[in-house]
């Protein structure tokens, strides 16, 4: 079927007058939302306003074909859509426009996000998955542009595999026989973004139910689509993706003018019915739509539209031309739409009113306490003192935050400090009180709080058979996996190599001839995609392990590791959970590319995830049975070297777990703690040999994971015996090494049981050069921490440890 442009008004028979009626008035509820959330920024209320304004008649008619167990991955225009299927209220809008902090209020991100961000809460008060089958399901909204692309092929490959897996049919919660279809909507400028195409790209190798609308008001920002778009149409240059014909694979695509609503209706029913039943991905271009406030509130849209693209946008606004076909069409007067439109108008007053009062009323609720609480303190040092002008300044304060409540307790308590009053004490009580609620309200929920944590999993130590089988590494881990899919058949592994050869380090040979294709696949080389094929995924309750075959391969999925994942429990303030396994491979080699360890990037740009760097694939193992039964997300780092190197197999390679955030001493040491991980954990350990031969006793700790990190301050407890520490990884200077350090030194207060100054050692601040040589000197080798560690001694003991060089 060729790409077609649907421009001729179709059959409404399938709506009754009243719901169309009723769709014209929601509509209008959101256009005048709109227009009251720019009034509001102006007005000083709100920080900033994003506004779905001109794509009205599309989102009501994608929320029509939207059903029960749907998924949408979309971004910040999608109030309309969101209102109309009954997940979102005008004062939860209003809500999350003045950032109000309370979930009852602002369900979607408890204040968190700026406004435009929307998404259900798919978990209950304690932190586990509601079900999924009876409600319509939003995956939490990001800014980035285009970056609800990847999670969008998660979404929509978790249908195909509740599908065609017969052991996942168990799971009817989460799916009726893989029916869901994943909508997405993005902007017509963000389809430049590579992730775009990355997705479109597997959602159509994958053939699977996702349909993607694009909001095509021809600009982006104040970039027209000339310089966006190749023939500025995105459906034109994506033709090729349509299928040839019923059964072959490919994508359908449709094109709709934004302003034709009889024909957004029936092109949405009909898109959403060959998603849903044949799993068909759809591409759904809705052309010809304007955006009357210009992009945001940052900026006019006068400043650089023509003043023909302007008189066009009046001209085409969809609601306008929604009225002008209901009229001609007889469906309703003039009178009664003029009512319908004051209603509308009267309805998002009314919940801008209660949403404001909802927000403000507390914060001065504080600002009266907080004042309460000073007077008695102004009483006992006197007007004149400074303490009584900071109050006043409190009092008069016609629009305080919470901030301004918080700062003034702390200001005054400066100015009494030393003064004796049990009104300072009464102070300081509240002051703490506040500190608590801001905590739970601007900093809880970085990871899961629920029975599933990583902290809530039970350690099982592992064990061994009298005489266990000594194997290559990575038959620990095939172990491992094998024992996890058997148990669970959430399970399942994506990647490049995966399946057929096992993965190119072979810890997956020959699980996808037991497990089947749907278990254990292949993917094409897309790391962004691979990374949000498990996100949304997990979303939806399955248990994904995604390999990124190597290290630095993970740079292409860092942002949406970071913007995405990491942050999913927190911008949703424990709404959302998507624990996802991310399996890579680094550390030590050769060679510029796949030898790198840039920790110190994945530890900045990756909080809310977490990172375990195992020395071994037995550890390894251990945490993959920690994660697999937790409901938090994790990069496990494997050593490269590590998978042909001999290891005994555990008699419960499947069962037994390892707790994150627990280092592990190698070797006992009463002279010099060394702290390290991963792959440098034998060189070390061969640099502490051969310091034992000169006399000197190193404890050598490996962290194990970075993130969490020490949670028990194991490593200051070595600090007390020894006095004198090295950090030591192949990261480049100031990476990994600097947050081991910063931990152990700030938060573990190792600063006061060391007897010389702490000591890192790191790689080169280049990438390792290639050959054996390019390792020697590109990263800390044995010589090198040999003399680190021996030049600690030397300074406390010249005598008995004389200068080397």
């Amino acid at each position: 079927m060729p790409t077609a442009e649907l421009t001729a008004p179709a059959p409404t028979a399938a709506l009754a007058l009243a719901d169309i009626l009723h769709d014209y008035r929601l509509g209008w509820e959101s256009r005048h939302a709109s227009l009251a959330g720019r009034k509001e920024v102006f007005m000083g209320k709100a920080k900033f306003g994003i506004f779905g304004d001109g794509k009205e008649l599309p989102q009501l008619a994608m929320a029509r074909a939207f059903k029960n167990g749907d998924f949408r991955a979309g971004y910040y225009r999608d109030q309309t859509f969101m209102v109309a299927i009954g997940e979102l209220t005008w004062q939860q809008y209003f809500a999350q426009l003045y950032a109000n902090p309370d979930v009852e209020a602002e369900p979607a991100t408890a204040g968190r996000a700026m406004n435009g961000h929307f998404g259900t809460r798919l978990l209950d008060d304690n932190g586990l998955f509601k079900p999924q089958t009876s409600t319509k399901n939003s995956s939490a909204d990001i800014s980035p542009t285009a970056a609800q692309m990847p999670r969008l092929v998660g979404l929509a490959y978790a249908s195909k595999l509740y599908r065609l897996n017969p052991e996942l049919h168990q799971f009817s919660d989460f799916s009726v026989n893989g029916n869901e279809v994943a909508f997405g909507t993005i902007g017509n400028a963000s389809t430049s973004e590579g992730m775009f195409f990355e997705a479109l790209n597997a959602a159509g190798v994958l053939q699977i139910p996702l349909l993607v609308s694009v909001w095509d008001d021809h600009y982006g920002i104040s970039v027209p689509a000339e310089y966006q778009t190749t023939k500025q149409s995105i459906s034109a240059i994506m033709a090729g993706l349509q299928r040839d014909g019923e059964g072959e694979p490919g994508f359908e695509i449709f094109v709709v003018k934004g302003w034709d609503y009889p024909a957004l209706v029936d092109a949405y029913q009909r898109a959403a019915a060959v998603c849903r039943a044949q799993h068909v991905p759809v591409l759904f271009h809705v052309t010809e739509l304007t955006q009357p406030q210009g992009h945001s509130t940052s900026g006019s849209h006068e400043r650089y539209k023509p003043k023909t693209r302007l008189r066009w946008e009046e001209e085409h606004d969809c609601l306008l031309k929604m009225r002008e076909w209901l009229l001609a069409e007889g469906h309703a007067t003039a009178a009664e739409l003029d009512a319908l439109e004051k209603d509308a108008a009267a309805t998002v007053k009314q919940a801008r009113t209660a949403a404001w009062s909802a927000f403000v009323d507390p914060i001065k609720n504080e600002r009266d306490a907080t004042v309460a609480l000073l007077d008695r303190l102004v009483k006992a040092t006197g007007t004149e003192h400074a303490l009584a002008e900071t109050v006043n300044q409190l009092r008069t304060n016609p629009a305080p935050i919470r901030a301004d409540s918080v700062r003034t307790l702390r200001q005054a308590l400066r100015q009494v400090r030393g003064l004796r009053h049990p009104g300072r004490r009464a102070v300081q009580q509240y002051l703490e009180q506040l500190q608590g609620e801001n905590a739970d309200r601007y900093n809880a929920n970085l990871f899961s709080q629920s029975e599933e944590a990583v902290g809530n999993i039970d350690e099982v130590p592992v064990a061994y058979a009298e005489t266990p089988p000594v194997v290559d590494g990575r038959e620990v881990l095939q172990a491992c996996f094998t024992a996890n899919f058997e148990r669970d058949p959430r399970i399942f592994a994506i990647g490049e190599d995966v399946g057929q050869i096992g993965d190119v380090n072979q810890a997956f040979a020959g699980l996808q001839e037991k497990f089947g294709e749907l278990r254990v696949t292949d993917t094409g080389i897309r790391e962004c995609t691979i990374i949000g094929q498990g996100i949304g995924a997990a979303l939806r309750g399955l248990r994904p392990i995604t390999e990124i075959q190597y290290l630095d391969y993970l740079l292409y999925a860092v942002q949406i590791l970071s913007d995405d994942l990491a942050c999913l429990q927190y911008r949703t303030k424990g709404g959302q959970k998507a624990p996802l396994i991310v399996r890579t491979r680094g550390h030590r080699l050769e060679g510029i590319w796949h030898s790198g360890s840039p920790m110190g990037l994945l530890l900045s740009t990756l909080r809310g995830i977490h990172v375990c760097v195992p020395r071994d694939m037995t550890r390894a193992a251990g945490f993959y049975n920690t994660l697999l039964r937790s409901d938090e997300p994790a990069v496990v780092v494997e050593c490269l070297n590590g998978y042909r190197l001999k290891e005994k197999l555990p008699a419960n390679v499947g069962e037994f777990t390892l707790p994150l955030g627990r280092p592990e001493v190698l070797r006992a040491g009463t002279d010099i703690t060394i702290v390290t991980y991963g792959s440098m954990c034998r060189v070390v350990m061969e640099a502490a040999a051969q310091l034992a031969a000169e006399g000197i006793s190193a404890e050598v700790i490996d962290v194990q994971t970075l993130l969490p990190f020490d949670t028990e301050h194991l490593i200051a407890d070595s600090l007390r015996k020894t006095g004198r520490v090295l950090f030591a990884d192949e990261d480049v200077p100031g990476g990994a090494s600097a947050f081991m350090l910063q931990h152990v030194i700030d938060e573990q207060n190792g600063y006061q049981l060391l007897d010389a100054a702490p000591r890192c050692l790191s790689a080169q601040a280049h990438r390792p050069a290639y050959s054996s040589d390019g390792d020697y000197f590109s990263k800390p080798n044995v010589e090198d921490v040999f003399d680190a560690a021996y030049a600690l001694l030397s300074e406390a003991d010249p005598e008995q440890f004389p200068e080397i060089y």
